[in-house]
This record gives structure tokens, C-alpha cells and sequence, in this order.
């Protein structure tokens, strides 16, 4: 990958240079690893390709260098979807302005650690149901799950992905035979081709209610029960939606219907840890 730029980046840059430093460390991979650039007036080296100064990075965009120039991390197809810094350095993502992960209080990468921790992946097959930039995937590499079969339905999430340092495709040597396995599809009407009792557990964080209410549908969650195993685990992030404006209380609506499908219930936050008791 060439380096990414933020605004932060881009002022580190140039305060170095108007100080006169030769060099400076930073990071290029948004707090991946920890590299040095060699300055000059009207460039900067790395790598062994000299790059320019933007005249200006906007807050809350990363850039990725493509064709001798520096370009937004933000495509817009059917919805405006963008890769976006964060404190932490892992980046979050928005859909239309709406943020898919959480970064006030802490990483997106810490936040997925915490939630497959939860659901116990070594040596487990994981159903990873929307996979986003892969930070669940990933967490679960790292813990060595015997599998994850992560689905993606949005294409250009899948791109944001490509340019992200954090995402398991560039962290991981993924080939066919590799344990995990990404499908670009709707994981509401792929899941009934899975078989029966197939995955050890399931990691569920689909976007709010409103926009992907199928994904909380009693049929969904019906065969969220059929794949799992007898005691397999499901985590499935929920959140607070529309219960300060509305009163509505999505959690407990998703509890019964977890219920009826079969799961033991317990709450943990804005999210729910669920076990398959029936057969």
C-alpha cells in the first residue's frame, strides 16, 4: 500500500519542514507501525517515491496516493460511503453520514476485540454475518478460529476495506485455503443455503434497525438458530436506536424474538450474548 494522509499527518509534515528537520517519524498506515520521511521544500520522500504537500487535507478524510496524486478515501455509487480517521487509529466508516462503529471512548478495533472475545473463537467455526472492514474477521485470526465465513453485501465497503491497514487483507496471507472465507452477498438470503448446524458461533452487528430491518426479523434470527450448534454462541450488537426520540425499546423487541428461535438471552450493554438451548 502507498501512504495514507490525514489533516493530522499532513500538519506533522509541515510543521517539521518550516522547523527545518531533514526528516521526521510518523506514521503512513494510521498508527500501524511507525516510519521515517525525508523532507524537502517542495516534496517528501518515502519508500523511495517522492510525494507533494497537498495544498490542504479536510478534516475527517483519509487520502490514499493512486495515479501521482492524493485522493479521498469516499466513493458514492448508492450511498456515500467514507473511511474515516479516528483518535484511536483504526478508522471507523460512514454510510450516508451515519458512523458504523463506535470511536468516542474507544478503538473500533479494542470495541470488536471486546465482542469476539465474548463468543470464545479458538479453534471455532464463525458465522460473521456483516462484515464491514473486517475488524470481527480479523479478531478472530488472531485468536485462532477454525474458520469465519464473513459476508459483505456492499461493494464499496469491500473498497474502503482494500485501502484500510487494519482490515485482515493485509494483515493476514488470505489465499483460497485460508481460514477465512469473505463472500460479497446479502447474508439475509445466503444464510438459508447454510447447512444445518454448521457454525460453532455467530457474530451479528448489522447496521440499525432502519436501515436493515431484515436483519432482525424473526425469519432471519430463525435461521441464525438452524446453523448454530446446540449451545453455540450468538453476539449480536443492537445498540439504543430511536429510544430517546421514540420510547421504542429494539433490544427487548430482538430478545423475544431471539427467544422464540430458540436462544437463551442475557444482555451485555447495547448488545445481546445469546446461546442456542433447542435442537
Amino acid at each position: 500500500m502507498g501512504p495514507l494522509l490525514t489533516s493530522t499527518l499532513l500538519a506533522q509534515l509541515l510543521s517539521a519542514r518550516e522547523a527545518g528537520e531533514p526528516t521526521v517519524g510518523c506514521s503512513l498506515d494510521l498508527g500501524r507501525s511507525q516510519t521515517t520521511v525525508h523532507l524537502e521544500p517542495d516534496t517528501w520522500s518515502w519508500s523511495g517515491e517522492r510525494f507533494p504537500y497537498p495544498q490542504q487535507c479536510k478534516e475527517r478524510t483519509i487520502y490514499y496516493w493512486e495515479d501521482a496524486a492524493f485522493h479521498p478515501i469516499v466513493r458514492y455509487t448508492t450511498s456515500l460511503i467514507k473511511l474515516i480517521p479516528t483518535q484511536w487509529g483504526p478508522p471507523t466508516f460512514e454510510i450516508d453520514g451515519i458512523k458504523m462503529l463506535p470511536t468516542a471512548r474507544v478503538s473500533p478495533y479494542a470495541d470488536a476485540q471486546r465482542k469476539v472475545s465474548l463468543i470464545d473463537p479458538k479453534g471455532s467455526r464463525i458465522l460473521d454475518t456483516c462484515g464491514g472492514l473486517g475488524y470481527f474477521a480479523d479478531c478472530c485470526l488472531a485468536l485462532k478460529a477454525a474458520h469465519i465465513h464473513s459476508f459483505e453485501i456492499n461493494p464499496d465497503v469491500l473498497w474502503l476495506r482494500s485501502l484500510n491497514p487494519w482490515s485482515p487483507d493485509h494483515r493476514w496471507k488470505l489465499t483460497p485455503d485460508s481460514a477465512l472465507t469473505l463472500v460479497v452477498a446479502d447474508v439475509n438470503l445466503q444464510i438459508a443455503t447454510l447447512p444445518t448446524g454448521s457454525v460453532d458461533a455467530t457474530l451479528h452487528d448489522p447496521p440499525r434497525f432502519g436501515i436493515a430491518g431484515e436483519l432482525y426479523s424473526q425469519r432471519f434470527y430463525d435461521q441464525l438458530a438452524r446453523v448454530l450448534k446446540r449451545r453455540g454462541k450468538l453476539f449480536h450488537y443492537v445498540g439504543t436506536p430511536n429510544r430517546l426520540t421514540t420510547g421504542r425499546d429494539v433490544a427487548a423487541e430482538v430478545a423475544i424474538r431471539l427467544r422464540r428461535a430458540g436462544f437463551s438471552v442475557s444482555f451485555v450493554g447495547d448488545a445481546i450474548l445469546a446461546k442456542r438451548t433447542t435442537v
